[in-house]
């Protein structure tokens, strides 16, 4: 029987909420891991069903990889495979990032395609291109990007695009690569940076990372050294629940965050007539108590609007006063929230990657679905402000990427419960969310996450 969310919205959402470990950082971390032979444990990880897929691809790769409440705890000194199988590696994308770190440590890699998504197609050409000129010699072959050099040499790169992806992987192959390497328009986002200092942690010597132009000076394999690090926050997840906020028109705390690394989304908000408030270094106080401005929004590399924000922004678009207009940048077929809210009510049109809004009062409840984890994101924050009941399917997408949202959610005040069948009863979250139920502030009062 499939799980859904049932949410009885129209209600403020108010108090505190702590902000989780990034799921963008911590699963490529876990891909770096594989560069050391000395143990490595990762703090402030999120218990989400993408962190237990890692954790089985490293395994898979002869890692011992251990899941306890807020920390993973990897040994890779076992590694001793180069394949990632097709099975492992369509289960989620960012798992091709072991691709920079097979190829790194035992300068070769065999890893699956990933092949197409839910939010459309991503090319590897950028990942080939910068590990080609490392060194390497690369090819696809069946479905299988096989890489293999018998030493890698620093090299300057250029990337077409500032694509994370092919960033994270360069960086990765490039640590024990000879002399120096320097990647040019690369990616600038907070989970770089986070992949450059876990890096340099473990005895790596990257610079620039956050700056479009990234030098890392290669070392020993016999540099690496056991580690513990601290994963940063989740911006997205952050930024999902200021919207959530903003969308009941409530007043919410939003606690352990970097505030800089939201500020594409809270100029947005602010512009719209969100109260933003500064109540420390690390968290901030949200507010609405009317009905907000529509707001243009267009997708971009960081520092620019990220694509992750425009699927839940939009649900708060969809009731607020005029038009906007919404251009997806980055990826194709990421309006796919577009068609569930609509069935809510919703005035939204679409042609290839614009989406024309246009605010009404409010939305009704309806059944809905989550078609991938952003999508599903935007469902729970549309059924949050709509009047009635909303049941979202398909929820493995969003346990993908938010950590206990229907615990947090209900501790500040939304009505909201996981179901089986058509019987409101709670139900845990499938995979690691039972082996780090303890990480949950609200489940265990005395924890310390």
């Amino acid at each position: 029987m499939s799980e859904k969310i049932v949410i009885h919205g129209n209600r403020a959402l108010s108090g505190t909420v702590k902000i989780s470990g990034a799921k963008n950082s911590v699963l490529k971390l876990m891909a770096g891991a594989l560069l050391s032979k000395h143990p490595v444990a990762l703090h402030n990880t999120p218990a989400l069903s993408d962190v237990t897929v890692m954790a089985d691809v490293l395994r898979h790769l002869g890692c011992t990889v251990t899941l306890s409440p807020g920390v993973v705890s990897i040994d890779a000194s076992g590694a001793n495979s180069i394949d990632a199988p097709y099975e492992l590696v369509s289960k989620m994308r960012a798992s091709f990032n072991v691709l920079g770190s097979l190829l790194g440590r035992f300068k070769e890699a065999r890893v699956a395609l990933p092949g197409g998504c839910s939010i459309g197609k991503r090319n590897v050409d950028l990942h080939v291109k910068g590990l080609t000129a490392l060194g390497a010699d690369v090819e696809i072959i069946h479905g299988y990007v096989e890489a293999k050099a018998s030493r890698l040499v620093g090299a300057e790169i250029l990337l077409d695009t500032p694509s994370v992806g092919a960033t994270e992987n360069i960086m990765l192959a490039a640590v024990f690569a000879e002399g120096t390497t320097v990647l040019s328009n690369a990616a600038q986002e907070p989970e770089i940076t986070d992949l450059a200092n876990f890096l340099n942690a473990i005895g790596a010597d990257v610079n620039g990372a956050g700056t479009n132009e990234i030098i890392i000076h290669g070392v020993s394999p016999s540099a690496m050294r056991e580690t513990s690090y601290t994963v940063m926050p989740d911006r997205i997840e952050a930024a999902t629940y200021i919207i959530a906020a903003a969308a009941t028109r409530g007043s919410l705390v939003v606690q352990d965050i970097i505030p800089a690394h939201l500020n594409s989304l809270t100029h947005k908000l602010l512009d719209m007539g969100v109260s933003i408030e500064s109540i420390s270094p690390n968290s901030l106080k949200v507010s609405s108590n009317k009905r907000l401005q529509a707001q243009n929004i267009v997708t971009q590399p960081y520092p620019g609007f990220p694509t992750d924000l425009q699927a839940p922004l939009m649900a708060l678009l969809c009731v607020s006063d005029g038009v906007s207009i919404v251009k997806e940048t980055i990826y194709e077929s990421r309006f796919k929230q577009v068609a569930e809210l609509i069935r809510m009510g919703a005035n939204v049109s679409e042609e290839r990657n614009v989406a024309i809004v246009n605010g009404i009062e409010t939305l009704s409840g309806a059944e809905v679905q989550a078609h991938d984890l952003r999508a599903g994101a935007s469902m729970i924050i549309a059924g949050l402000q709509a009047k009635g009941c909303t049941e979202i399917r398909n929820i493995h997408h969003i346990d993908r990427g938010y950590e206990y949202v229907v615990d947090k959610l209900s501790s500040l005040g939304a009505d909201i419960r996981r179901a089986k069948d058509d019987a409101l009863t709670d139900l845990p979250t499938p995979d690691m969310q039972t082996a780090i139920v303890s990480n949950n502030p609200q489940a265990n009062p005395d924890s310390n996450v």
